[in-house]
């Protein structure tokens, strides 16, 4: 193991990093052919990197095509890098885009000097000034080089392979830099063939089209339905059911979403707001670890699915989650916005509960900021996760499954887990890509069914009640509960509703009702 001194680490050159040849089996993980691995891989491998590992992996095999298959890709012989840090580097940008976290490791290990050295030996060239910009964003700390002279300017983020914010100049190293976050707060997304549908899906324009063809009078009963399915399927999520107060003060801090800034304040107040019932649970930030996952029954040892960041973080990963909200969100998708924002909240999990709830709280945040909700609609984006809640729970494990493994932790006296290691950079830097899509699956299924279906709903039920009313006095109270035994019993009355709560309705009646109910519905 490499030895910590100050904020990097030192390696020994008497143990100098060797560059693995081809091999079949990489990490415990199987390559679908012989291959020598490239670019981020073999970093993490020669430089004995403890990160997670990049959810597609490179090497070069023998043939003279281009794979991918079972999480690698496969390139030719003809790609294949020299076995140097430098020619690794540029194989990693060039190819397989930025992987924040391994960067920083990778940087923190080979310390300042080597760094320095690679950038002296192409000073001119546009993957040593990337690298270059990128030691000092991640580090926060100088080297010893004198600014750039020359060079054309090259951006940071390659906008082909993964989306990126606006760019600012850095004459230093004359790059652009377009990340999209800030050091405390920047996972990326890969440009992907679902993402690029989706977004020329115009799902924005969409939404303004389907509320636009909804009357007026009913588009506010709409708006309340959904806002009140989206609270109620928030907390089906977490496996609770709270009493129908807790779900409409909820639904109520959902209809605000976007007029207040995200901060602590804002966060606290609606942890509160979402929690309801204090005397049992730690509000604010946490003060000491947390997990996601179960207990031993007999020795109540921890089982995490997932652990969360360590509490002494919190703060400034906080912080660059709120810069991101404030500085970055407007200059991306809104969309894809909500899905870092969002999926960034949760895995950070900064509170002891309450944390799921405003995760999906962050994603109305940002939709209704960015205005891409119809004015005062409210997405059921929570009823579209719970609908899929398999792929949601595979969603959020897809990053914590391979975090998982570079957590040192130990149980702690309570039950809890205490971390050993540095994993704040885990949070700060992930890759959100299949969260995004499957957020984006999520928002285009209650774009394109469930508003539509709901407005189609609610024309069907005032005709049904328009009719009702021309065959049968009575009042709403009782005509809402008449309908709800027809939807309950499949269009008919069940013997129990007739002989009590409708045992007024004659036969012919309730045989007429149940016609006017199936030619409606």
């Amino acid at each position: 193991m490499p030895r910590c001194r100050g904020n990097e680490f030192v390696i020994d050159m008497s143990t100098q990093n060797r560059f693995s040849g081809p091999v079949t089996v990489f990490h415990e993980q199987r390559l679908p052919e012989r291959g020598t691995p490239a670019g981020y891989a073999a970093l993490i491998d020669a430089y004995a990197l403890q990160v997670p590992l990049p959810r597609t992996l490179s090497a070069t095999g023998e043939h003279h095509r281009i794979t991918d298959e079972g999480g690698w890709r496969i390139y030719t012989p003809r790609h294949a890098p020299e076995a140097t840090l430098d020619d690794h580097l540029t194989f990693a940008l060039k190819y397989e885009g930025l992987d924040l976290a391994v960067l920083k490791r990778l940087f923190l290990t080979t310390g300042a000097k080597r760094i320095e050295d690679l950038v002296k030996a192409t000073p001119t060239g546009s993957y040593a000034r990337r690298v270059w910009f990128l030691y000092e964003w991640l580090t926060g700390q100088q080297l010893d080089l004198p600014d750039a002279e020359r060079g054309a300017y090259v951006e940071i983020v390659n906008r082909k392979q993964q989306y990126a914010g606006s760019s600012e100049t850095s004459s230093r190293h004359r790059v652009k830099n377009n990340l999209p976050g800030k050091p405390d707060f920047c996972p990326l997304v890969f440009r992907t063939e679902a993402l690029e549908r989706f977004i020329a899906l115009d799902l924005q324009a969409r939404a303004q089209e389907v509320v636009a063809a909804v009357p007026r009078d009913l588009l506010a009963r709409m708006a309340a339905f959904l806002l009140l399915k989206d609270s109620k399927s928030s907390f089906a999520i977490e496996g609770e059911r709270p009493p129908q107060d807790r779900i409409q003060r909820w639904g109520r801090a959902i209809g605000e979403a976007g007029r207040q800034p995200i901060d602590l304040d804002e966060l606290l107040r609606l942890q509160r707001i979402v929690i309801g019932d204090a005397r049992f649970v730690h509000l604010g930030l946490r003060t000491e670890g947390g997990f996601v996952g179960e207990h031993d029954r007999d020795t109540r040892m921890p089982i995490p699915d997932h652990i969360s960041a360590c509490h002494e973080d919190l703060g400034g990963l906080l912080d660059g989650l709120i810069a991101f909200d404030r500085q970055i969100a407007q200059q991306l998708d809104p969309v894809l916005a909500a899905s870092v924002l969002a999926f960034g909240f949760v895995y950070i999990h900064p509170f002891e509960d309450g944390n799921g709830r405003l995760h999906r709280y962050l994603i109305h945040h940002v939709l209704t900021q960015r205005g891409f909700n119809p004015t005062g609609v409210v997405f059921p984006v929570s009823a579209a996760i719970f609908e899929r809640i398999d792929d949601y729970r595979c969603v959020l494990e897809d990053y914590s499954a391979r975090l998982l493994p570079f957590i040192a932790w130990q149980a702690t006296d309570n039950g809890n887990v205490r971390v050993l290691n540095e994993t704040g950079d885990f949070y700060r830097y992930f890759d959100a890509t299949r969260q995004t899509e499957f957020l984006f699956a999520c928002v285009q299924k209650t774009i394109e069914n469930d508003l539509p279906e709901e407005a189609e709903f609610l024309r069907r039920y005032d005709a049904f009640r328009t009719r009702l009313a021309l065959l049968v006095d009575m009042p709403d109270r009782l005509s809402d509960l008449l309908f709800r035994f027809l939807v309950q019993n499949n269009g008919k009355f069940s013997d129990r509703a007739r002989e009590k709560e409708l045992a007024a309705l004659t036969d012919e009646e309730a045989r007429r009702i149940e016609d006017i109910y199936d030619e409606i519905f």
